[in-house]
């Protein structure tokens, strides 16, 4: 077996298992707030845990992209892999929020594992096969997305929340261990100039398309983490099935998932042929319409119907972005342009469950899935409108300045 598709096979695998220990427990955060006695403003605690660990990821993975590009990214995803095992086993143990808070902070200064995974297969892949490539690891993190919430409501349901975070523990662990024995980094020549994360910063601000790039996926990763802080609490209200609330939780987060597993290869495959950005544009607009579709049923069948169309559509959007990341930088340059993509995710990721946490607070839940729509529409908008920054003929207009010159 050819080296690119051994790695591909084990990363896949590796993606798997930390993405169904992520949404083993991370789905069901605000449930757990109510196990630790959180009664009051539970919705903005909820947005507080979601974001803390992307507020501290977003400043450290600038960090971590540079020391991946020095050492190599296979050593950066082993490093994460072991820190969340720490804090997952840890978290079975928290007795507050604080401590809780604490854990979550910590992973995100130092965790990172499948965004490493994507960097090691977007230098390790064939040109020709990069977007067929990144859409198999997108369908690993959606299998685990599947498995995940399933797994750990059923978990939940019999011993649980505190066992199903010691399980997620494990299972990374697991995941670590095959990276370390099957995983091989061969495109890999260590970057030894002398820099900084400052010096990172204007290579990246000189290169045009990565800006833009970086500028959709914080307005895409800012949309989709909206919703989360509120979700299993609003799938609570329209189920009406508040004492199955992890399990129910758990299959309907489980549906854009089964979604992604479905589609993310076609998607990926016809990037290859059609290129990113146009996959880009059908995967945001389509996943602005489902989100708004998600607002005018208010059982959980219908609801339930509607998340599994919009996973149809938005399982196209990360791995067109991070195909975009492999397609606009050097392979010297693409650790930290990978972390640079991380610290938008993060950011994002940090400002949306604030924004939900709040909406969800003061407003009928609705509104918040209206907003996710309208962001979503936003970042299609502006595809439309710049699109020719990441089209084909654009690449030809620029110098890539991945040595500052």
């Amino acid at each position: 077996m050819e080296v690119w598709k051994r790695n591909l096979l084990v990363l896949w695998i590796g993606v798997f298992f930390t993405s169904a220990a992520f949404n083993m427990v991370i789905p069901f955060l605000p449930i757990f707030l109510l196990e630790l006695n959180v009664h009051e403003h539970t919705e903005l605690w909820s947005g507080i845990l979601f974001s803390s660990a992307f507020f501290a990821g977003a400043f450290a993975s600038p960090f971590w992209g540079r020391i991946a590009d020095k050492y190599g990214r296979k050593p950066m995803i082993i490093r994460a892999g072991f820190v969340l095992v720490v804090v997952y086993l840890l978290a079975a143990f928290v007795t507050n929020p604080y401590q809780l808070l604490v854990l979550r902070i910590l992973q995100g200064l130092l965790s990172g594992f499948i965004p490493g995974a994507i960097a090691l297969v977007g230098t390790n892949t064939p040109t020709e096969k990069t977007g067929y490539a990144l859409s198999m690891i997108s369908t690993a993190s959606a299998t685990g997305g599947i498995v995940g919430p399933l797994l750990g409501g059923v978990i939940s349901e019999l011993v649980g929340n505190r066992l199903s975070f010691a399980s997620a523990g494990i299972m990374v662990f697991i995941a670590t261990f095959l990276i370390i024995f099957w995983v091989k980094e061969v495109n890999f020549t260590p970057n030894k100039e002398k820099g900084s994360v400052r010096n990172d910063m204007k290579i990246a601000f000189s290169n045009r398309p990565l800006m833009f790039v970086l500028l959709l996926t914080i307005i895409t990763s800012c949309s989709i983490m909206t919703i989360e802080p509120i979700l299993p609490l609003y799938i609570v209200e329209v189920g009406g099935a508040a004492d199955k609330a992890s399990l129910l939780a758990g299959v309907v987060f489980s549906l854009p998932g089964i979604a992604s597993l479905i589609m993310a290869p076609f998607w990926g495959k016809w990037a290859d042929k059609k290129g990113f950005n146009r996959v880009l544009f059908i995967g945001l607009f389509g996943g602005a319409l489902g989100t708004f579709a998600q607002v005018i049923f208010s059982n959980i069948w219908g609801f339930s119907i509607t998340r599994f169309i919009f996973g149809l559509f938005f399982c196209a959007v990360f791995p067109a972005l991070n195909g975009l990341v492999v397609k606009f930088t050097e392979e010297s340059f693409r650790g930290r342009a990978f972390s640079l993509n991380q610290t938008a995710t993060q950011s994002g990721a940090m400002i949306g469950p604030l924004l939900g946490g709040v909406l969800g607070g003061i407003f009928p839940s609705q509104s918040v899935f209206i907003v996710t729509g309208v962001l979503l529409l936003v970042a299609t908008g502006i595809l439309y409108r710049k699109g020719d920054v990441i089209s084909p003929s654009y690449k030809q207009k620029i110098k890539l300045v991945t040595h500052g010159k």
